[in-house]
């Protein structure tokens, strides 16, 4: 009895646990091995197929962000090109606007010029006629007799004349 409470020493049990952990082992290893390997491959399949799907989804999106940087500077410049051509139109507008605004000026300051001649030519003819007439009365006055205004009609044209020359002369200084 004594051999036989020693735990250390198989019997036949062992050989029997070990039979059937060898054939556990023999079944998994043939049958359920290949199965979780195929499991495990397709999932790593997978998982390699998304990190190439991920990698061309990356290099797509640095490739549109370049298309997208290009048609920014793109916009940007047809945008410059756009306020450079409306600036050139503004200045030629300004231009011409000046331009016709000057001519306006110089037909108006014509024309102004012309009505003061006008106004002066007119004042001065007044002004002569009415001359004569006040020495006339102013002659007839001092000499105290009556004076014949036909015989001293040509008197008054050359006071007139004196008169309109003395204010040419005086417009054209």
């Amino acid at each position: 009895m004594v051999a036989t409470s020693i735990f250390l020493i198989p019997n036949g049990t062992f050989f029997i646990e070990l039979f059937v952990f060898v054939a556990l082992l023999a079944i998994v290893a043939w049958k359920i091995m290949p199965r979780i390997n195929s499991f495990l491959e397709g999932r790593q399949e997978l998982i390699r197929e998304s990190l190439a799907a991920a990698e061309s989804a990356r290099a797509e999106a640095a490739a549109a962000g370049d298309e997208r940087q290009a048609l920014l500077s793109e916009a940007r410049d047809q945008a410059r090109a756009i306020v450079a051509a409306a600036q050139t139109t503004s200045d030629q507008v300004k231009a011409e606007s000046a331009g016709r605004g000057q001519a306006e000026y110089d037909r108006i300051v014509a024309t102004a010029a012309g009505e003061v001649e006008t106004a002066r030519q007119r004042a001065i003819d007044e002004a002569s006629s009415r001359m004569g007439e006040i020495v006339f009365d102013l002659v007839n006055k001092i000499v105290g007799r009556e004076v014949d205004q036909s015989a001293h009609q040509d008197l008054i044209r050359e006071a007139v004349a004196a008169l309109n020359a003395a204010a040419a002369k005086g417009s054209a200084n």
